[in-house]
């Protein structure tokens, strides 16, 4: 099965609130996790070998982010029951092991997945400070599921500039993962 690539980013698209339970027994809504300079909406799973290539990227970069004024904020939307490896259980443990530094939230009906028109994980959506869609491209280059870290990764330049801004840049490099999951409705 070939990855899936995230479309083209929509610029200006708005935010789509949410309030789903993080790992730390917590409900979270956007407004609780928007952040003064960005934000940043990203769909994962535990499973995803496209994820587990760039999570320590992720962490790392979130981290980074942090200090520029950009929350940010992971997703899990896959179907628990075909994919257990992604159930709640297995999210607390994912999100432990890596030292998440952002909530991780489960959308177990997968309409927060929908209304973002998530595609893949990972799929990254970074929003300038007035929640407005300025990225959808990757975290950085993969050359057979290893990342090639030469500088900054692509995510955190865009954010970055976002920051400074408020506008992404105009070329983005899709983010290349596995399929959502999706439920047998």
């Amino acid at each position: 099965m070939s990855p899936l690539k995230t479309p083209i980013c929509d610029f200006g698209t708005n935010a789509k609130d949410f309030k789903l339970s993080s790992t730390d027994n917590k409900l979270i809504s956007l407004s609780d996790i928007k952040g003064d300079a960005g934000t940043l909406v990203m769909f994962i799973c535990n499973h995803c070998p496209y994820v587990k290539a760039v999570i320590k990227d992720i962490v790392e970069d979130c981290k980074n982010l942090e200090k520029l004024g950009v929350k940010a904020v992971a997703i899990s939307a896959n179907d628990t029951i075909n994919y257990p490896e992604d159930n709640f259980e297995n999210m607390i443990e994912f999100a432990k092991k890596h030292g998440f530094n952002f909530p991780y939230l489960l959308d177990g009906t997968q309409n927060v997945a929908k209304s973002y028109e998530a595609v893949c994980t990972p799929d990254f959506f970074g929003f300038n400070h007035n929640l407005e869609l300025q990225y959808r491209g990757r975290i950085r280059e993969l050359d057979n599921l290893k990342p090639v870290r030469t500088g900054d990764s692509d995510l955190f330049i865009a954010m970055k500039q976002i920051t400074e801004t408020g506008k992404g840049p105009e070329m983005q490099i899709p983010s290349v993962g596995c399929s959502i999951k999706w439920l047998d409705n």
